[in-house]
């Protein structure tokens, strides 16, 4: 990826940000996980679901996503990740049952994994050379190490200041924001050749060929 300084700088915040919304979402629910289980009647078997649903699609699912960007290009994979994982925070935040929240649970770790795989790639290509990726890096962890604390904290206080449904809808304007500023940061990297053999594989198929061939005279 090809672009100015100040650009590629913005560029690492916006994605340090969203890979921040994904950290954050791993410590935030469990400050929460008292009041979802009242609200809900959650028992205490069901209510690790809350969690687990999460954690278990975003390991899942982590190799899958950034071989998905390597495929359909790795700005349009991060962005449908980050808006895949916004909507199903707004339905997490909305969810007035137990099988709807861990269902968007669910739903939520898959677009995580697709973000957190690619984040890290796209940084690694807008910074080529050592010291500046090894800046880039640093800024990186902190913001994967500092999330966990951070966490901890913005969920304990928009519970008890509003409600467990804002610990998802948080999320909202965030992952709006990461979407407009990278599609208007990252240039499209999505790859040619796979469209290109695509088109040519059409273009040779047989009932194109079979369409084009003279017909025989009797």
């Amino acid at each position: 990826m090809t672009l100015d300084s100040r650009k590629r700088w913005l560029a690492l915040i916006v994605l340090c940000l969203g890979e921040l919304m994904i950290v954050l979402d791993t410590t935030i629910v469990g400050v929460a996980l008292p009041s979802i289980r009242e609200d809900l009647r959650f028992t205490e078997a069901t209510l690790v679901w809350v969690v687990n649903a999460y954690m278990l699609t975003y390991g899942g699912f982590l190799l899958l996503g950034g071989r998905l960007g390597d495929l359909y290009g790795q700005r349009r994979l991060f962005v449908s990740g980050t808006l895949f994982f916004t909507v199903a925070s707004l339905v997490c935040g909305l969810a007035n049952s137990q099988w709807l929240l861990v269902a968007a649970r669910f739903a939520q770790g898959l677009g995580g994994a697709v973000v957190s795989s690619i984040a890290l790639s796209l940084i690694m290509n807008l910074f080529t050379e050592a010291e500046e990726r090894a800046k880039a890096m640093g800024v990186y962890g902190f913001v994967c190490a500092a999330g966990g604390s951070i966490g901890v904290l913005i969920g304990g206080l928009l519970t008890s200041g509003l409600s467990w449904h804002w610990i998802f809808l948080v999320n909202l304007p965030i992952g709006a924001a990461v979407c407009a500023f990278c599609v208007m940061l990252l240039p499209d990297d999505r790859p040619e050749g796979l469209w290109a053999s695509s088109a040519e594989a059409s273009r040779s198929s047989p009932c194109s060929c079979s369409s084009s061939r003279a017909p025989r005279r009797l």
